[in-house]
Formats: structure tokens, C-alpha cells, sequence
């Protein structure tokens, strides 16, 4: 009786110690999955979704934008004269309404390879025209579905309002036989919990001379832990739902421009590397910046600086000139 007593003492001891093993085993993957782009938690059929990198307008006749609140990343870059386009990257949430989107030019499909996104725009430069039919990217150009993948908004003027959808993007890559689903290669975040700093700086960037149509701002919200951003006083927000746009990842580089023809057309060097200045928590830190695999990246005594889990802008300037830091109000 005591032998068969033992035994089945036993056998509850090794039942506790398997069911606390189960208990305390590996968490659900799903709530250890991180989004590459963002560093947040998420589930896995985000992970396994492919970027798509949309060209959108920023001519003071476009903004509000829709669906820049969704991007993870939104790279500002200066197209013709002192008017710049974002290349707005989704992957940990996709766009209901994007737009308004523009045409491509080849450093838009350069930054965009980075991700392995499929680009999308509406128009394109000569060069980029030659990139793109060469096969450097999947893309979904708007004049292919001016009408049908892609819509005129009725409160604008061309080329001020073509508007597309994440769901009519999904149905150009399936009639071009794109894929969908992809693993993407992470960016580098922060592991611990860093400090807002004690004072906090907002920048501000003026992409033109005496031209008051392309001046931004970020200012830092010590409340919110994050930055909104404003061109020429006015917060940028989302159409869609008249939120401001947050991120908490600035990104400033200096990147060598060339006019390369008599429209005014650029050439950004995207090569070389460069002097960089990174907000984060409200502080502000010179880097340099390099070209990793296609994507821009901040370093620091040649090792990669991560970035803080959540949105990231960055802008890409003739001239690290071109920022000024000020003192925030302690918001």
C-alpha cells in the first residue's frame, strides 16, 4: 500500500512539474513577434507581410496627405525646385487611402529597394522610367490604372489628386504576379527603456531660400513621447482622420544634389554617407549616416545607432545647413 502510495505521490509531483513547465513555458510566438519596421509587437501574418513604399505630393496643394499616420517610415526628399515628395514606407499597417500620390524619380526607387517594397507612384521621370522597365523593382504605376486601381479626388486638381488603396494595390501585384508575403529584414531598435532628456529640442528644416512654401518642424511632446511635424506652421495630419502625424524617430542626413537636366531634376547621392543629426526622446545626436543594403541608417564610431521602437521620418538635405535645433517648451 505505502509502495503503491509512493508511486502515485510521484506521479502528481512529475503532473505539477509538467503542467508548471507548460505553465511557464515560451509565451504565444505571437506576442513575442516584433514589426521590422517599427520594433513594436505584433502578430505573425504582419510579419510575413511585404513592404509597399508609395510616392506621395507635398505641394502645399496636396496636404493634407492621406495615409502618412499608417507609414512606418516616411523618407522627405526634395524633387524639382524646393518642392519635396515623401516616399511613405507601409508594412506594419497598411493605407485605407494613400495619396496624393507622384511620379517617380531613380533615388525614390533606390530608397524603396531597401525594403524590397512594391513601389508605387503615378508618372515617372525618364530615368526612373528606364530603372523601373529594366526590372529594378515591382511597381504599380498610376498611368497603367489612371481610372481603376487608381482614383481622382474630386476636392483637388491634377496633379494634385490621384489616390490609391492597400487593396488596389494587392490586386496590381496579383495581375503582375508580385508577391505578397515576405520575411523583411529588421531595422536595429533600442532593447531598454531610455529617459526623455531633461530639456528636449525641436528642429526645424528649410529646404529653400527665401521660400517659405517648404519649411518644417518637429517638436518633441514630452507627454506623448513623440514628435509631430508642421510645414510652414501647419501640423501635418492625416486626411483621413485629422490627427496630427506622430513619430519618434527624426532623421536628418546631408547627402550631396545634383541638377542633372533643365527641368530641375536631382541626383541624390545616396552612396557616399554623410553627417547626420538623430532626435530621439527629445534629445538630439550628431551621427553620420551610411547606406545599408539600400536603406539610410545612423552610426556612430562606425557602429550602427538603433532607433526608438515607433515611427521614423527621415530628411534628406543638400545641406546639414539647412536644421536648426531649438530648446523645447517642456510640453
Amino acid at each position: 500500500m505505502k509502495k503503491w502510495m509512493t508511486v502515485c505521490a510521484l506521479c502528481f509531483v512529475f503532473f505539477l512539474l509538467v503542467s508548471c513547465q507548460q505553465k511557464d513555458a515560451v509565451p504565444d510566438t505571437a506576442k513575442k513577434l516584433k514589426a521590422p519596421l517599427t520594433g513594436l509587437k505584433t502578430e505573425q501574418k504582419v510579419t510575413e507581410r511585404r513592404p509597399v513604399a508609395v510616392v506621395v505630393n507635398n505641394h502645399p496643394k496636396a496636404r493634407p496627405q492621406s495615409g502618412l499616420s499608417k507609414a512606418d517610415i516616411v523618407i522627405e526628399a526634395l524633387a524639382e525646385g524646393q518642392i519635396t515628395r515623401f516616399l511613405a514606407i507601409f508594412q506594419s499597417q497598411m493605407p485605407e487611402t494613400v495619396g496624393p500620390v507622384r511620379s517617380a524619380r531613380e533615388y525614390f526607387v533606390t530608397l524603396s529597394n531597401g525594403f524590397d517594397s512594391i513601389f508605387v507612384h503615378h508618372g515617372w521621370s525618364p530615368g526612373a522610367k528606364e530603372q523601373l522597365e529594366s526590372g529594378a523593382a515591382d511597381y504599380m504605376n498610376g498611368l497603367d490604372f489612371d481610372g481603376s486601381l487608381f482614383w481622382r479626388a474630386d476636392f483637388s486638381k491634377p496633379p494634385h489628386n490621384s489616390y490609391t488603396s492597400y487593396d488596389y494595390i494587392k490586386k496590381a501585384a496579383e495581375q503582375k504576379g508580385y508577391k505578397l508575403k515576405q520575411e523583411t529584414n529588421p531595422l536595429l531598435f533600442q532593447t531598454s527603456d531610455a529617459k526623455p532628456a531633461n530639456e528636449s529640442y525641436n528642429v526645424r528644416v528649410d529646404y529653400g531660400t527665401n521660400n517659405v512654401t517648404n519649411l518644417v518642424e518637429y517638436n518633441y511632446d514630452k507627454k506623448a513621447e513623440s514628435y509631430t511635424r508642421s510645414s510652414d506652421g501647419v501640423i501635418t495630419t492625416d486626411r483621413e482622420t485629422g490627427k496630427p502625424v506622430a513619430m519618434q524617430n527624426i532623421f536628418i542626413v546631408e547627402a550631396s544634389h545634383h541638377i542633372i537636366d533643365q527641368d530641375g531634376r536631382r541626383d541624390i547621392d545616396l552612396e557616399s554617407g554623410g553627417k547626420g543629426l538623430l532626435f530621439q526622446h527629445g534629445n538630439v545626436i550628431e551621427t553620420d549616416w551610411k547606406q545599408v543594403n539600400g536603406r539610410i541608417v545612423p552610426v556612430k564610431d562606425g557602429k550602427w545607432l538603433p532607433f526608438v521602437p515607433g515611427k521614423t521620418w527621415i530628411n534628406i538635405v543638400p545641406d546639414l545647413d539647412a536644421a536648426s535645433i531649438s530648446k523645447g517648451e517642456g510640453v
